[in-house]
């Protein structure tokens, strides 16, 4: 009997099926492969795309029909309107009187009793010397007090509110220079130069802020200013100057990193403002007080090198009201090692610790010059000694 060898037909069919389905699974598989390349992998671009130093550029896709391009563009800066400088205090002292004047008052309170005794006086000197007054200008007071008492009473609240007035004016001394030496001048050779001002200052006390605020003042009453942030050791100084240069389109000239020399900041600033005619050049420095002699050095070091382009025109201290006694520390140290022109002090608002203007005039022998009486960007105000009084006096 002979046995046949030809495949069966239903099997070669299973292994044809079988065979076919594993052609299209390779198949899908090599297409899902080679577009997930193509995705991950944009084409390489040949040597002659690329040129050395060159920018590759990013390619951008074109919206296609109903899609809205997105604005790649950096949304402009608004530059602000600074309120003007003058009558600044004027406006403010109505926040220095709502926030409850608290020297003024305390004073006004004891001196409106019937009958003065000797612990009504007490009581006022201890007001006094707590407000900062200091104890040479306190004796002061209370001898020109007692004396106007005696000869003409204090019954009437009026009277007795006029004569605190006049006596406090007396003492913050009306008479002192207190504008700012910001008029541009010549060099030796007659060639225009920008006034420079140099701030200096303890960290903590708001000096970054306040060379800030006063490029504000500055720009409103009309001056072209150039922002030095000559404060390299501290990070973010130059960042926040910069920030609030930008917003009343004042350039700050800065480091391009951490640590650099700050004399070499503060000339380039010199320069660049003489350079392109600005009128003022304000140059904020790092607030270290570790010791006097790394003070000296440094501060001294900026002087040399900023006068070999344009003369100081004022070197502003900024202190912090609320400080008393450290502050009016401080104060002396920096007047040692620089030639303090003027005072800036700030956190004047809400405070009991205004009489720390008239002892800081008496112990460095220079004028406050400007007052900070808030957080806001136009808080800080040319001094006016009697705007100032009638604030603590809650006129």
């Amino acid at each position: 009997m002979l046995t046949s060898n030809a495949p069966d037909p239903l099997v070669l069919l299973v292994v044809a099926v079988a065979l076919l389905l594993a052609g299209v699974l390779v198949a899908v598989q090599l297409v899902r492969s080679g577009r997930r390349r193509s995705a991950e992998q944009p084409p390489t671009p040949s040597d002659e795309d690329v040129r050395p130093d060159a920018e590759v550029a990013v390619p951008v896709d074109e919206p296609t029909e109903g899609e809205v391009a997105e604005d790649t563009e950096p949304e402009p800066v608004v530059r602000e309107t600074p309120a003007p400088s003058a009558g600044r205090l004027v406006r403010l002292r109505e926040r220095l009187a709502r926030s409850g004047s608290p020297l003024g008052a305390r004073i006004l309170g004891v001196l409106s009793r019937d009958h003065l005794s000797e612990a009504d006086w007490d009581e006022l000197e201890e007001t006094l010397l707590l407000a900062d007054v200091g104890a040479g200008p306190t004796a002061e007071l209370l001898d020109a007090l007692r004396t106007r008492a005696r000869v003409a009473g204090l019954d009437d609240p009026a009277a007795t509110r006029a004569v605190l007035r006049e006596q406090l004016v007396s003492l913050l001394d009306p008479s002192l220079d207190r504008s700012l030496a910001v008029t541009p001048g010549t060099d030796d050779a007659g060639q225009p130069v920008p006034a420079v001002v140099l701030v200096v200052g303890v960290n903590g006390t708001g000096k970054t802020t306040t060379v800030g605020k006063l490029a504000r003042v500055l720009v409103a009453d009309g001056r072209s200013v150039v922002l030095g942030a000559a404060d390299t050791f501290r990070a973010a100084a130059a960042e926040q100057l910069a920030t609030w240069g930008s917003r009343v389109g004042v350039a700050t000239v800065r480091a391009d990193r951490e640590g650099a020399d700050p004399a070499s900041v503060a000339f380039d600033a010199v320069r660049t403002g003489r350079r392109e005619g600005t009128d003022v050049v304000l140059i904020d420095t790092a607030g270290r007080l570790q010791n006097k002699a790394g003070l000296m050095d440094e501060l001294g070091k900026i002087t040399r090198v900023v006068t070999r382009e344009a003369p100081l025109s004022e070197v502003l201290l900024v202190l912090d009201a609320t400080t008393g006694q450290n502050g009016l520390s401080q104060a002396r140290v920096f007047a040692q090692v620089a030639a303090v022109t003027g005072i800036v002090l700030t956190k004047l608002d809400g405070t009991a610790k205004g009489g720390i203007v008239v002892q800081v005039q008496r112990e460095l022998g220079v004028p406050v010059k400007l007052v900070g009486l808030g957080e806001g960007p136009d808080d800080l105000a040319p001094f006016d000694v009697e705007a100032f009084v009638d604030g603590l006096l809650g006129a």
